[in-house]
C-alpha cells in the first residue's frame, strides 16, 4: 500500500528519496519506489519463465508406447492402426532427443510421420492430444496456405514462427516440439495443370519444406518475413523438432486400386484380388501411391513413418458422441451445468444424430454441427427461464433439425 512518508524516507533498494521518484511504498522496515517494484516485478516473471521453459522430459517420465495408446483411447474412438504407429514414433523419437552420446557412431533418424484419411477421422486430434500428454510446445499449420518464397502468401518458415510463439519465443523449447502439417496433400505437384500461371503452391512449397523436415538451422522471422522486414532473425535448429504431416488425399483410393490391380493375370490372380477389402482402401496405401498423387520422392522420404485413419462406421460415430472424455456430449452437458441446469437425452436422439451425420458423410465433424442444430434454442431460452433440468425427446430433436437449414449440408 501506498503511504506519505516524511522528507527522510528513501528507496531501500536504489536510495532515492521520496522527491525523486513517483510513489514510495512503505513496508515493515523499509521502503521501495515505483521503478524497483517493476523491476522486480520482471525479474520475477523472467526467472518463471526460465524455469518452466523447457518440458522435464526424461527417460523416467516419457510415457511408454502402451501409455501412450491408453492415453489415446480417452480421447479417440478406434484408429487403432494409427494410434501404435504414432505411439511407437513418438517414443522413439524422444528418446533419440534424451539418448546420451555413444561411442558407437550410431545416430538415430527422425521419425516423421504422415496419416492418410478422410476428414473429420481424427488425424488433428491425435497430434493435439500427443502433444498434450507429453506437455511440449504444439502448433497447427495448414499447408494451403504456404507459397514460395517471393509470393503472397506465407513463407515455409512461418511454420516455426508459430511454434516460437506457442513457445513463448523460447528457442529450446520450440527445437523440441511437435508441428502438425495440416492438407498436405493441397500441395502435391499438379502435373497436369493446364494453367499457364505458375503453381507457386505446389511443387515448390514441398521443396521448400525439405529442409525443415530433414533438420537444418533456420533463420525465422519471429513477426513474420515481410511484414517486418527490419525484425532480427532468430535461429531455430529443426533437428529434434517432430513433424507430422496429415492430409485427405481425395481420390487415392482410385490409385491404390489402380496399383493392386496392375498385374491381374489369370484365374489365380483374380482369386487373390478378391480378398481386398474395397471398403477400406487406405489400409494398403504405400509411399508409391503418395509419389503418384504428387508427393515428390524428396519428402516422402523426410516422412518415413506412414499410416492411415480407417473410415468411420456408424457404430464409431455413435462412440465417439458419447464415450471419450471430450465427447460431444459430455461438452454440452458441461456448458448447461455452468448454468446449474442438469441436461439429459434420451438414446434415440443419440441413434438420430448418427444416422444424420453417416446421411451427410462429414465423419465426426459432422456430429458437432448437427448437435448444435438441435440444442440452439435450448441454448438460447434457458438461461433466462431458471430450469433445473432439461430432457432432449426423439421428438424434440426432430423437430428441431427439421426445421433448421442443415439439410442444405447432404452430400450426395
Amino acid at each position: 500500500m501506498a503511504k506519505k512518508t516524511n522528507n527522510s524516507s528513501s528507496c531501500s533498494f536504489c536510495g532515492r528519496g521520496e522527491a525523486e521518484v513517483n510513489m514510495l511504498i512503505s513496508g515493515i522496515s523499509g521502503y521501495i519506489c515505483d521503478t524497483c517494484s517493476n523491476q522486480a516485478h520482471e525479474i520475477v516473471a523472467e526467472t518463471i519463465k526460465e524455469n518452466k521453459a523447457v518440458p522435464d522430459i526424461n527417460f523416467d517420465t516419457l510415457p511408454k508406447p502402451r501409455e501412450i495408446k491408453e492415453f489415446l483411447d480417452q480421447y479417440i474412438i478406434g484408429q487403432d492402426d494409427a494410434k501404435r504407429y504414432l505411439s511407437v514414433s513418438v517414443y522413439n523419437h524422444y528418446k533419440r532427443i534424451l539418448q546420451k552420446v555413444l561411442s558407437d557412431d550410431v545416430e538415430i533418424e527422425k521419425s516423421n510421420i504422415i496419416m492418410v484419411g478422410a476428414t473429420g477421422t481424427g488425424k488433428t486430434l491425435l497430434a493435439r492430444t500427443i502433444a498434450k500428454l507429453l506437455k511440449v510446445p504444439f502448433t497447427i499449420v495448414d499447408a494451403t496456405v504456404l507459397t514460395e518464397a517471393g509470393y503472397v502468401g506465407e513463407d515455409i518458415e512461418s511454420i516455426l514462427t508459430r511454434l516460437l510463439q506457442v513457445a513463448d519465443y523460447d528457442v529450446a523449447a520450440a527445437e523440441r516440439g511437435i508441428v502438425f502439417i495440416d492438407e498436405i496433400d493441397k500441395i502435391a505437384r499438379k502435373s497436369d495443370n493446364p494453367s499457364v500461371t505458375r503453381d507457386v503452391s505446389g511443387e515448390g512449397v514441398q521443396q521448400g519444406l525439405l529442409k525443415l523436415l530433414e533438420g537444418s538451422v533456420i533463420n525465422v522471422p519471429p513477426q513474420g518475413g515481410r511484414k517486418h522486414p527490419e525484425q532480427k532473425m532468430i535461429q531455430v535448429n529443426t533437428k529434434n523438432v517432430l513433424f507430422v504431416c496429415g492430409g485427405a488425399f481425395d481420390g487415392i483410393e482410385r490409385k491404390i486400386a489402380q496399383r493392386l490391380n496392375t498385374r491381374v493375370v489369370g484365374y489365380s490372380a483374380k482369386a487373390k484380388n478378391q480378398n481386398i477389402d474395397h471398403s477400406n482402401m487406405l489400409q494398403y496405401i504405400t509411399p508409391t501411391d503418395l509419389k503418384s498423387f504428387g508427393l515428390i520422392p524428396e519428402i516422402i522420404g523426410r516422412l518415413p513413418i506412414l499410416t492411415y485413419l480407417e473410415p468411420l462406421d456408424r457404430d464409431a460415430l455413435l462412440q465417439i458422441l458419447t464415450e471419450p472424455k471430450n465427447s460431444i456430449i459430455k461438452q454440452y452437458e458441461k456448458l448447461f451445468s455452468i448454468d446449474n441446469i442438469k441436461l439429459t437425452f434420451d438414446k434415440d436422439v443419440y441413434e438420430y444424430i448418427v444416422d444424420k451425420a453417416v446421411e451427410f458423410k462429414l465423419g465426426a465433424r459432422g456430429l458437432r454441427s448437427i448437435v448444435e442444430t438441435i440444442m440452439i434454442d435450448a441454448m438460447f431460452h434457458s438461461p433466462s427461464e431458471n430450469k433445473k433440468k432439461i430432457n432432449i425427446t426423439y421428438k424434440y430433436a426432430v423437430e428441431q433439425f427439421e426445421k433448421s437449414d442443415i439439410h442444405s449440408l447432404r452430400i450426395a
